[in-house]
């Protein structure tokens, strides 16, 4: 199995919500992917498909892991691509300038709800700066304190994440919650390897092609 590790190790100081919700430090979420496309990047759909993304939180730290059949990629992101290893060092700048598309995303709230993995959720209208436009469940029942794990689409977002749906060129990717869980988490898990990567910086992340 690949696996797409990212570990973020930077402290981020989230929002505090006026609204009553149980807030909690330590989460881990399991989401699994559907892939669509046009067809005419079935190898691509392949390699996504049926993959399953786990993200740990524990105060201020985060960790997502996408396990899958074919691909692998994973602030420290930490890749595996064609079977080398790299480890790459990202700054809180370099972390903002990857998350740079979602400033000023919006959220509007339907009347649609739905149920998913038994928290009732809420369907949003997420509207991006650049004029992109996707729904969103999401569940105001529980929320991490650390509003900023893994990246900025969903600091604003008025609870948590369970499904969305979103468009990468002609594929379609849609993330759906499996599994929650509520346990202590090990701060070993979010330690970074100290041998077996080739580090890189972000910027020579970028040139290669591999951020």
């Amino acid at each position: 199995m690949n696996k797409i590790i990212t570990i973020l190790l930077i402290i981020l100081i989230g929002s505090v919500s006026a609204f009553s919700q149980r807030k909690v430090s330590e989460l881990m979420l399991s989401y699994d992917t559907q892939i669509s496309t046009g067809s005419n990047e079935p190898k691509m759909a392949d390699a996504f498909d049926g993959a399953v993304t786990t993200v740990y939180i524990k105060g201020p730290l985060s960790r997502s892991e996408m396990t899958s059949a074919l691909f692998s990629s994973t602030a420290v992101a930490l890749r595996e691509v064609s079977g080398q290893k790299l480890l790459i060092r990202m700054t809180a700048e370099n972390w903002k300038e990857k998350n740079k598309k979602y400033e000023g995303i919006s959220f509007t709230n339907t009347s649609e709800s739905k149920v998913i993995a038994g928290y009732k959720c809420v369907k949003a209208e997420a509207k991006l700066a650049d004029g992109t436009v996707f729904a969103v469940y999401y569940t105001t029942e529980i929320v991490p304190e650390n509003r900023e794990y893994e990246n900025m689409m969903f600091k604003n977002l008025e609870g948590l994440p369970l499904e969305w749906e979103l468009v990468q060129g002609k594929l379609k990717i849609k993330y759906t919650l499996s599994k929650i869980n509520m346990n202590p988490i090990p701060v070993s898990r979010f330690d970074i390897p100290k041998s077996g990567y080739r580090e890189l910086t972000y910027d020579e992340s970028k040139k290669s092609n591999v951020n």
